[in-house]
């Protein structure tokens, strides 16, 4: 496994829609390895390819309640829930950033395995979460854009004091 370079905020990367996965070869199941690896280091617990400049539709995330790691390759969100729930986000791409979005509790999600089979699962509580986090950054969508304007403009000007 290779630890790759996790790309900083505001790299162009994080704000691209990555391409659909077509080729279900090694070589995905390669790159699955190094992302896990490199989120393990970041720390985090959950990855995308684009977060490594990769434009490729595969995540990563490693929660105890989904019963460790998983790879997502080309999720989709089905169904949201109306119940919401607050929680603590941040990004390996903006290490030490966080604050409090507001997401679905519950979503139902369409992904294929790192062999292409196709399989759909519904997540509760934190690992929707997780989900929807990660299923928007692969549609470039960056977490921070979940915020209000006057708590995203906080955190940046936080983020460019410590990028600095």
């Amino acid at each position: 496994m290779t630890r790759l370079t996790i790309r900083r905020y505001p790299d162009p990367a994080l704000k691209a829609a990555a391409e659909p996965v077509t080729d279900f070869g090694p070589e995905l199941a390669t790159l699955a390895d190094d992302l896990y690896e490199t989120m393990k280091a970041a720390p985090g617990v959950g990855i995308t390819a684009p977060h490594c400049g990769i434009l490729k539709r595969l995540t990563v995330i490693d929660l105890p309640e989904l019963g460790g790691r998983h790879d997502y390759v080309n999720p989709e969100i089905l169904w949201f829930s109306n119940d919401v729930m607050t929680h603590t986000e941040g990004s390996v791409s903006m290490p030490g950033m966080t604050d409090e979005v507001t997401r679905p509790k519950a979503v139902r999600v369409r992904y294929q395995t790192l062999e292409g089979a196709v399989v759909e699962e519904d997540l509760e509580g934190f690992a929707a979460i997780c989900m929807q986090h990660e299923v928007d950054q692969l549609g470039g969508i960056f977490w921070i854009q979940k915020l209000s304007r006057l708590k995203r403009e906080r955190l940046l000007k936080k983020w460019e004091k410590t990028a600095r």
